[in-house]
């Protein structure tokens, strides 16, 4: 990860900190150990083709467009499931395989989107960007998408989502 999509990532859980006021601890690992690099790269490139599909859907048919823009949640309905399936941890009794948590992996996606959200911030301050609209869009979008992750890979509960949604309503 780069030095600034770092430096997003840590702002966006130091502001969660603060608002709840205790640290955010990384979710534990499944029980099978670490995954191959291979297959660690597989389901980040998963979750990333995800992201640019449901991204061109979004930009294509408007679906969720609302007066302050696209609502991220309903834009990226299958990216987010995916996360939840990466960072599950419990699975119906029945089940024929046992849950595998893969947070390692979800900290890849993380990065991408942090990293993404800086490629897009460069494009938008290049001089004759014909594109900046949906650039800004787009960031804006990305950088919720890094919001509704965390609250999923710290599993954070609905109470503490609606605190940390309340302050950042309420300003910078």
């Amino acid at each position: 990860m780069t030095d600034r999509a770092g430096t997003i990532l840590s702002g966006k859980r130091g502001r969660m900190e603060r608002t709840l006021g205790r640290e955010l601890l990384p979710p534990v690992m499944g029980p099978s150990g670490p995954l191959s690099q291979r297959v660690r790269s597989f389901l980040a490139e998963e979750a990333e083709d995800l992201y640019w599909n449901e991204l061109e859907w979004e930009n294509i048919t408007d679906e969720e467009a609302m007066e302050g823009g696209p609502l991220t949640e309903l834009a990226f309905p299958g990216f987010l499931a995916f996360i939840r399936g990466l960072l599950l941890r419990e699975v119906m009794p029945d089940s024929l395989a046992p849950a595998s948590p893969r947070p390692e992996v979800v900290e890849d996606v993380l990065a991408f989107l942090c990293a993404r959200v800086v490629e897009l911030g460069d494009a938008l301050s290049a001089e004759g960007n014909d594109d900046a609209d949906a650039q800004q869009a787009e960031m804006e979008m990305t950088s919720r998408l890094v919001e509704l992750v965390l609250y999923r890979y710290h599993e954070l509960a609905l109470d503490d989502v609606e605190r940390i949604e309340a302050e950042r309503r309420a300003g910078p």
